[in-house]
């Protein structure tokens, strides 16, 4: 998903946060001690952090503490993996039969068909109060059983005080304009649009482009990857490639190296997260005034909706913990935690009424107005593979044949695996 840097917090949630890592620095749950008698969960998370100060074991850390006690016949053991390998890892403890109680991370589907999972009204006493954008993303085989912990949604960033210098009077709300305004900046030795089609997150910039001109990974349920739409978006893109107006070979290059550079006045424009925000602050260089973020463009107009991601819970069976499970996570779902989360990661709640404590607050209003119109990933059993082969691919639709890179993703999409 979108993945996450250095803190911005403020107020009530800066207090949280503090607490949670000071209860971080003496919880046993975390270090894997437990007590006589007592039940041991073993939760496994995606590491969203920096570095050690910001550690998502810090955070989960002072969760663990916190419930183990209030509820001192469960222990919680946490495992932290760099988001970046935590599918494969997690992947690989369900082949080696060494079962998770509860994972936070992103692929679930696949344990769901193959019975693994609780579902969300399961382990939840309020399943209701996660958001609806992200239920159908969640459900597989009309069961919800990924639960939603961390969410995110994007829009289009530009830089205020390259376009006056470029001669432009407003942001972009077309493909046309974007290719015109790139190359106004192109000119002036920047980089005009920032394509960030490398392995870290292009299933994410590739679907942002696909739903400029209608299209996306599915219709109706169904893979159409090399759909018209989607062939006339990835066209649209070699030619502003081809005219120099990205950054070289957008296929090599990472979205956290992209946003670096935006923050430090390199780049033009960039679609972001919430999660660009404190790199810009941290860069130095763009003062508030200096940038904003609209709308992203689309083939003919600014987008009405935009890509919604989120990070799932899934609640694994094979342990038999399920009452346990439950009462952890609806520890873990409150309100404070999900703030506390959300600014520290500069992220978004998943729950209805986190996101309505959250509403007000100028930064993140805009990207959660954008949520509940928001599209998803897909979430069948094949999306895992999918999504692998599209970023390790799918940049060379820009610099060779966008109908045949898009063709040869449709059919492994469609392919039956075994």
């Amino acid at each position: 998903m979108d993945k996450k840097f250095a803190r911005r917090l403020s107020g009530a949630a800066l207090a949280a946060t503090a607490a949670l890592a000071l209860a971080a620095c003496s919880s046993s749950g975390s270090s894997g001690g437990s007590s006589s008698g007592a039940t041991t969960l073993k939760l496994v998370v995606a590491d969203y952090g920096t570095g050690p100060s910001n550690a998502s074991a810090k955070y989960w850390g002072g969760i663990v503490t916190a419930f183990e006690k209030a509820n001192p016949d469960i222990k919680v053991n946490v495992t932290s993996i760099p988001w970046t390998n935590f599918d494969q890892q997690v992947q690989t403890m369900i082949q080696n039969k060494q079962y998770p109680d509860i994972t936070e991370g992103d692929y679930f589907s696949n344990y769901a068909k193959d019975g693994l999972l609780y579902s969300a009204s399961d382990v939840l006493s309020a399943p209701g109060n996660l958001l609806p954008a992200f239920k159908a993303q969640g459900t597989y085989s009309g069961t919800q059983y990924g639960m939603p912990f961390t969410t995110s949604s994007r829009t289009l960033f530009y830089n205020k005080k390259m376009f006056t210098q470029a001669g432009i009077a407003a942001a972009p709300q077309t493909w046309a304009d974007v290719q015109a305004d790139a190359a106004k900046i192109e000119k002036l030795g920047k980089v005009g649009f920032g394509l960030p089609l490398g392995a870290e997150e292009a299933q994410a910039e590739s679907l942002l482009w696909m739903l400029g001109d209608g299209g996306g990974y599915q219709t109706g349920g169904k893979y159409t990857i090399n759909s018209p739409a989607n062939v006339t978006a990835f066209t649209f893109l070699k030619g502003l490639v081809a005219a120099g107006d990205t950054e070289p070979n957008p296929g090599t290059v990472n979205r956290t190296d992209l946003w670096q550079e935006f923050a430090q006045g390199k780049v033009g424009m960039i679609n972001g997260s919430p999660a660009l925000i404190p790199i810009i602050q941290a860069g130095g260089v763009l003062q508030a005034a200096d940038w904003t973020s609209v709308p992203i463009a689309g083939k003919n107009g600014p987008l009405t909706t935009t890509l919604g991601v989120c990070d799932n819970v899934a609640a694994f069976k094979p342990n038999g913990h399920q009452a346990q499970i439950k009462a952890f996570l609806d520890f873990a779902y409150q309100d404070k935690y999900q703030l506390a989360f959300d600014k520290e990661y500069d992220l978004l709640p998943a729950t209805t009424t986190a996101s309505k404590a959250l509403s007000s607050d100028p930064v993140f209003a805009p990207f959660l107005t954008a949520l509940p119109n928001s599209v998803q990933y897909p979430s069948d059993t094949g999306w895992a593979n999918v999504k692998t082969k599209i970023q390790q691919t799918i940049g060379t639709a820009v610099t060779g044949t966008p109908a045949t890179e898009l063709g040869q993703l449709q059919q492994i999409a469609t392919t039956p695996t075994s």
